[in-house]
């Protein structure tokens, strides 16, 4: 890392009141061949102080260079100054300079080290189907429905829509930052009064100004911008992942709460028509009152279940709305369907493919490139700023108390412009100190995100198979009391069995039908939280980024907009 060619002290300050000292240099060489030497050293008080100094001690620009009165700037003919300050001195200060300039660079970026495994632990195995493609995966569970709401939410998300604008922010700003080291120019006015009272003037002027980016300003700056843009990018793709994930996961919970309501309404039934053939016995004095008690609890017991699922399908509904934008569900998601189902995939995603598309390391990555950015800026600050700055002033008489008249007047400048740090305890080594420590801090957090997403992917991946084997043998079980319940409804027909045994039989296997709905539900949401690990969604296309959600414009709103001009642009 660059060493500061001017180390300030780190002592304590030991001014016992408010006053800040500075120190700067500039140096101007004047285009009318008049060269001047200012040190300016501004002491800065109390409010009070600084109010009496401003209002009587103001830098006369643009006076007559002919009055030499006592408390006005005045000029040293270039002999004079020669004596002063030789020339071959001031030529070896700006050449030492331009040479610090070069050699001061912007440290080299931390080496990110990623601590991927070569293989997964958790290996799915291999299906015949060709392997899943991440930025469509829940095309898996071949459901016309569920992709038509995956798009909707693309494009109606309100998270989405917010991460796009904070995008097109930080893309603007991106866009402009090395506008910083290039040329400027600045028109100003200004009213001068004379220290001891006698004239005051109006000025009116041109300022340019050009910075340098030496010793690894613009280098910095880059990064700095460069990080922020990274980072939004990130933070759009994440917003997609969560998004779509969000949705799939919504709609397999909907579909999966309506089914079972399905097969709990079928047992509450059955319930039913057994304590009415209990009751039926009771009568005939061939069942205890108790047995008839007994089924009506479980006639409850039943009719309470529905709760359930009844409320999770309008907690579903409703997160489906929010999540597309709407402040009502669909009425066609209140419909019962079919559960979706997955079917056949194949991961062909390797641990180092994480590093392009999971968006959380992708935000860490451009957190350590932002956190060097900042740190080549603090590093720079202890380097002098290096620019040209030129300017063209005229002046004329407000109000003058002399006899004679020196104004109208104008005079231009052109030349180096130098700001050397020489003191200021010790402030700008503790910044770059904070800043290093920052980066490094950035640099263990990329550590703990690609860390964090392997375990995210291997516990999805273990899932997985879990959920899977729970589903084989959930549909062995209901296939087998399917079996029990055929085999029971011959003899009932035979008069070799009892109603109340084939009602019983009923129920064993729509209780195994709503835990092979389970299973297959969470089968499926381990699906999801794999290629949720994975990073996977649709990359966002320009196309995408220049959509906006309903309601809101394209373009930045005015200062004087108010919030009635969302309306306005929603009833286009």
């Amino acid at each position: 890392m660059c060493r500061s060619a001017f180390p300030a002290s780190d002592a304590p300050s030991m001014t016992p009141t408010n006053t800040l000292f500075a120190a700067r240099l500039h140096v101007r060489l004047f285009s009318s061949a008049i060269v001047r030497a200012r040190f300016a050293s501004s002491i800065v008080m109390d409010q009070a102080a600084s109010t009496t100094n401003d209002s009587h001690h103001r830098y006369r620009l643009g006076a007559p260079a002919s009055d030499l009165r006592h408390g006005k700037m005045q000029t040293v003919p270039t002999r004079t100054l020669s004596r002063a300050i030789p020339g071959n001195l001031l030529r070896g200060c700006l050449i030492g300079a331009l040479i610090c300039g070069v050699a001061g660079c912007a440290a080299p970026l931390p080496k990110l080290t990623q601590p991927l495994p070569a293989q997964w632990q958790h290996a799915v195995a291999s299906d015949p189907a060709k392997p899943t493609d991440l930025h469509g995966w829940w095309h898996a569970f071949g459901d016309a429905e569920l992709d038509a709401l995956v798009d909707r939410a693309l494009a109606n998300n309100l998270d989405v829509a917010q991460a796009v604008e904070r995008l097109r922010a930080t893309r603007a700003l991106h866009d402009r930052s090395s506008a910083r080291y290039l040329p400027s120019l600045v028109a100003r006015t200004d009213d001068v009064i004379d220290p001891d009272a006698s004239a005051s003037y109006e000025v009116i002027g041109f300022d340019a100004s050009w910075e340098f980016g030496f010793f690894g300003r613009a280098e910095g700056t880059r990064r700095a911008s460069q990080g922020a843009l990274d980072a939004s990018v990130a933070d759009l793709r994440s917003a997609r992942v969560s998004l779509v994930a969000e949705v799939v996961r919504e709609w397999i919970e909907l579909r999966t709460a309506q089914q079972q309501e399905q097969l709990l309404s079928q047992i509450s039934d059955t319930r039913q028509h057994q304590w009415q053939l209990l009751q039926t016995r009771q009568r005939l004095q061939l069942v205890a009152p108790s047995a008839v008690d007994q089924a009506q609890a479980l006639v409850a017991q039943s009719d309470a279940a529905l709760t359930v699922p009844r409320q999770a399908v309008n907690a579903s509904a409703q997160r489906l709305a929010v999540l597309l934008g709407q402040n009502h569900p669909d009425p066609a998601w209140l419909q019962p369907g079919t559960q979706p189902e997955l079917g056949a995939w194949q991961l062909d995603s390797a641990p180092a493919d994480l590093l392009r598309t999971r968006p959380e390391i992708a935000r860490a990555e451009a957190d350590v490139l932002q956190a060097a950015g900042e740190l080549a800026l603090t590093h720079a600050d202890m380097f002098p700023s290096i620019g040209l700055g030129g300017s063209i002033d005229w002046a004329t008489d407000i109000n003058n108390n002399h006899k004679r008249v020196t104004t109208p007047n104008a005079i231009d400048s052109l030349g180096p412009v130098l700001n050397i740090p020489l003191f200021d305890w010790g402030i700008r080594i503790a910044a770059t100190h904070a800043k290093g420590y920052e980066l490094q801090a950035s640099v263990l957090a990329y550590r703990q995100a690609v860390l964090q997403g392997v375990a995210e992917v291997e516990t999805a991946l273990g899932s997985l198979q879990q959920q899977q084997q729970r589903e084989l043998h959930s549909t062995l079980a209901w296939q087998a009391l399917q079996h029990s319940d055929l085999a029971m409804q011959t003899r009932v027909e035979l008069q070799l069995g009892s109603p109340l045994e084939l009602a019983d039989s009923k129920v064993a296997v729509d209780q195994a039908a709503i835990e092979l709905t389970d299973a297959r539900a969470g089968h499926s949401l381990a699906y999801v939280a794999l290629f949720k690990a994975l990073g996977g969604a649709p990359l966002p296309s320009a196309s995408n980024e220049s959509k906006v959600a309903p309601g809101l414009s394209s373009t930045p709103p005015s200062a004087g907009s108010t919030t009635s001009s969302a309306s306005g642009e929603a009833n286009r």
